[in-house]
């Protein structure tokens, strides 16, 4: 029994170092374990000397076939692997190691849930759904404290929500697909200000730090700033800041820097061929970065569709990731993009993110009508 074990230990061992300078591979740097083309794995050190650009070409030490630097790939199972495996694996930004510390809601509870917001100051959630009342209000321990927003054709009634987000001021804001208008609300469910005209289909959206919300219109391609005194439910300003975006989705706001990341849906011709791009503006609406889904591709081990997005407390860019079932980091606007897996199990259809005042990862799973609180183990 002890010769198996050590056998079994052995293995691992064997599996979790490169087997040419037999370092342990680690998330970030030298040590980050790369796919050649003839899948054999190597370090991201051996593949850069035995890569150099004297050689020009990388010959795989054990099989011998010839590629360059360039087709080699991010190895997805042993990253994950680091990472289920905890803190002596993980390097990268952020991986200390999320552990799922809550979940909510569930079927009957949540119906169809399509956005999720945390208000810094209460810790409360509110959540985005196809309920009778549209406005789910979760307490910081898990408890329901609110449901409003009904459904129906009266003035602050709900039609379809698309997304919700809370400002500092505690207001909830909602993206209403059904009659294409933003309704604010708050924390008691009293309607405060509806806005209906100039939009074509308003989708996603995001508070500054300032209570002013940044939306998305899918429809007209385009990116609001809207400015209101939500206390006496009067409407300042509401700019266009951006448009030629292409189906613009989900949208978040950097606390911090005031930097947006924007997230366009993509259509090419033929089945299944939608992608998705990310963008990140600086507060000045400058382009700072874009990547889309065949561009990350190429430098990461598999395709991203994403579909929410978020920045944590730190100012990295995240983002669900419904074709991994996962949640993963994109780094900081000016390193963008990295890879760095946060969540990569546990995950079903991930529609919604926002992280919490204490810095807790808030995922909401479509796929189980599911809020899912991650936290640092």
């Amino acid at each position: 029994f002890a010769a198996g074990m050590a056998a079994e230990d052995e293995e691992e061992l064997g599996l979790l170092e490169c087997r040419v300078c037999f370092e342990r591979y680690a998330h970030g740097g030298q040590r980050r374990p790369r796919n050649l083309p003839c899948g054999h794995v190597l370090c991201r050190g051996c593949v850069e000397a035995l890569g150099s650009p004297e050689r020009r070409r990388l010959e795989c030490p054990f099989c011998r076939r010839a590629c360059s630097s360039a087709e080699t790939t991010d190895c997805l199972p042993l990253l994950q692997l680091l990472e289920i495996l905890g803190p002596a694996g993980a390097a990268g930004p952020g991986a200390a190691g999320l552990g799922l510390r809550l979940s909510l809601g569930g079927w009957g509870s949540l119906v169809n849930p399509t956005g999720v917001a945390a208000c810094r100051r209460s810790g409360r959630l509110a959540v985005a759904h196809d309920g009778k009342k549209r406005i789910h209000v979760f307490g910081p321990g898990g408890s329901c404290l609110q449901q409003f927003g009904e459904r129906g054709d009266a003035g602050n009634d709900i039609k379809y929500p698309l997304d919700v987000t809370v400002t500092s001021d505690g207001h909830v804001v909602v993206t209403d697909g059904g009659d294409c208008s933003v309704k604010a609300f708050d924390f008691e469910g009293r309607g405060v200000l509806a806005v209906r005209e100039g939009f074509c289909l308003p989708w996603g959206l995001d508070a500054t730090a300032d209570s002013e919300v940044i939306l998305t219109d899918a429809e007209a391609g385009a990116l609001y700033r809207l400015t209101a005194d939500f206390k006496t439910g009067k409407l300042k300003k509401c700019q266009m800041i951006q448009s030629r975006l292409i189906s613009p989705r989900g949208v978040a706001v950097s606390q911090t820097s005031g930097a947006i990341v924007v997230i366009e849906h993509l259509k090419a011709q033929g089945l299944n061929s939608s992608s998705t791009r990310v963008k990140i503006f600086s507060a000045e609406m400058d382009l700072v970065g874009q990547m889309d889904s065949f561009g990350l591709n190429l430098v990461f081990p598999s395709k991203i569709y994403a579909t929410a997005v978020a920045f944590d407390k730190e100012g990295h860019v995240v983002v669900t990731d419904s074709c991994s079932q996962a949640v993963i980091c994109l780094g900081k606007p000016e390193e963008f993009p990295i890879f760095n897996p946060l969540v990569s199990h546990g995950l079903y259809y991930p529609v919604g993110l926002t992280y919490m005042a204490n810095n807790s990862l808030v995922v909401l799973d479509s796929g189980d009508h599911s809020i899912k609180i991650f936290s640092s183990t």
